[in-house]
């Protein structure tokens, strides 16, 4: 930010959407954020849109990346969104649908297709076989190991599935992976987008003897993605869940990283009035960072525990502390949460709690304003779910017809749900809130973080002595929100519910 009194574009408040479950097109999604959200976000993160959008793993699981699923409407579509709102959209770094054309080619005609060489093998890492120990060194956020056999051509081999069966990655040592992945960033820069977001970008390098996971080889492909983005007018985000020194270590060298140790923080906090984790991880966090309290991913916990790999490095919470987590966020969603979550359901991590995160505070309204309110007062770009927009509520009936846990925090909104919800008292709170983050002068100034015990402040004060302070006491779950007029009048809110009266 600057510290002149005025906040750029690039640092207000953004969504994180859907197409086709906020809005049901490009053009649906467009006109909501014009329409009802009109004047509320700055920017928009879009979802996989690409064909096929409702694969295996909600579009993560492109056959195509460098087209959009005619479903959801084109690319002049997504350049009308990028015309109107800083567009974020996702490179999916490490692999490619089943289904793709180049990957069917290569089933069926093995190493004579012309794409053999841009999918990964197990004897493409491990050309004279691998040990039990190497074997069991590489890291995967799922149970077995990460390979599929299947019959490339006449030949049985064992692919490289990262995440599933429907999933396969890429070989970026070969020159056709990496001028795929050129491909889609030429696409992307062309479709008006100016952040890309590194989707799974730690896996995407194997390296024998090594955990194949934010190795060395690791950061010099960011390195390249990153400089490669740039040159197309582009900035990149990186995708990473983490130790949270890794964390702190990706941001000096990119130009965005997530925070996502923030929401367990968070939820640790108002479940224990013990703030300390909270206010150390603002300290030292980078300042550099996405803050999101909830994706279309599950709430991460590997962000705050210990390191599960290398020297086993103390967490932002003991190992006992994110067991306590996760078990009060099952306890707070009625059980819902565990049904979703883990070996319960289908297509999860191991390492994430699937449940909205208003649904995770047990539908506490005061609770869950102050955890916005901290997420917005927390310096970085604040990107707000779709659902925890509207401060949505557990799916069961979509991951009861889909089996996939995640699902749970995925709804398909209809326009009169947004409406609707629009109109709570909890949802009119937090856009206000958003606006206000969006508007107040202090917001371009600097932060200092303070509190004691159970209590948090965070404020912020910019040039000319324009200021604001979020004082949150996690114990009660209430805060108190001070900002300075355009005369340098102070008001006080006490009550998030009623921020919209007052500013």
């Amino acid at each position: 930010m600057s510290d002149m009194g005025e906040i750029a574009p690039g640092e207000k408040v953004q969504l994180i959407a859907y197409a086709d479950r906020f809005g049901g097109s490009l053009a649906g999604l467009h006109e909501i954020l014009d329409g009802p959200l009109g004047g509320l976000f700055a920017g928009v993160h879009v979802l996989p849109f690409f064909t096929p959008f409702d694969g295996a793993d909600a579009g993560f699981d492109p056959m195509d990346h460098t087209e959009v699923d005619p479903r959801l409407g084109s690319w002049d579509d997504v350049r009308a969104i990028a015309g109107d709102y800083a567009l974020m959209v996702d490179l999916i770094v490490n692999h490619v649908s089943a289904d793709s054309a180049q990957f069917r080619d290569v089933l069926a005609r093995g190493d004579d297709s012309p794409y053999a060489g841009m999918f990964l093998t197990m004897s493409d890492v491990y050309p004279g076989g691998a040990s039990e120990t190497e074997l069991v060194g590489i890291y995967r956020p799922r149970l077995g190991l990460p390979f599929t056999a299947l019959t490339l051509g006449q030949r049985r081999r064992l692919v490289w599935t990262t995440f599933t069966s429907a999933q396969i990655d890429l070989n970026l040592f070969d020159p056709a992976g990496r001028a795929y992945l050129d491909r889609v960033l030429v696409a992307l820069a062309a479709g008006g987008v100016s952040m890309v977001r590194l989707d799974a970008v730690g896996y995407a390098i194997k390296t024998a003897g090594t955990s194949s996971f934010m190795t060395t080889a690791t950061l010099g492909l960011i390195d390249e993605l990153t400089a490669r983005a740039r040159k197309l007018g582009m900035q990149v985000l990186v995708e990473i869940h983490a130790h949270f020194e890794r964390q702190i270590a990706i941001g000096s060298a990119v130009d965005r990283v997530y925070d996502f140790a923030l929401a367990p923080l968070l939820l640790h906090a108002l479940y224990t009035a013990d703030a300390a984790p909270l206010r150390r991880w603002l300290a030292v966090r980078p300042t550099n960072a996405v803050t999101v309290l909830d994706t279309h991913d599950g709430i991460g916990v590997i962000d705050v525990g210990p390191d599960q790999m290398g020297d086993g490095r103390a967490g932002l919470l003991t190992p006992a502390q994110v067991d306590a987590l996760v078990e009060a966020i099952h306890e707070r969603s009625g059980g819902q949460s565990r049904q979703a979550t883990g070996w319960a359901a289908s297509n999860v991590d191991v390492y994430q709690v699937n449940c909205t995160y208003y649904d995770a505070l047990g539908r506490d309204d005061m609770a869950y304003l102050l955890a916005r309110a901290v997420q917005l007062f927390t310096p970085g770009i604040p990107q707000i779910y779709y659902v925890g927009l509207l401060a949505g509520h557990n799916d069961m009936d979509l991951v009861a017809r889909s089996g996939v846990g995640r699902d749970i925090n995925r709804h398909v909104y209809a326009p009169d749900e947004i409406a609707r919800d629009l109109a709570r008292p909890v949802v009119a709170a937090l856009v206000a809130l958003i606006r206000f983050r969006n508007a107040h002068p202090g917001f371009a100034g600097h932060c200092e973080v303070g509190g004691d015990g159970s209590r948090v402040s965070l404020t912020w004060t910019a040039a000319g002595g324009q200021s604001t302070e979020l004082d949150a006491d996690l114990a009660t779950g209430r805060a108190t929100l001070v900002w300075t007029g355009p005369d340098g009048e102070a008001h006080t809110c006490h009550d998030l519910l009623e921020i919209h009266h007052g500013y």
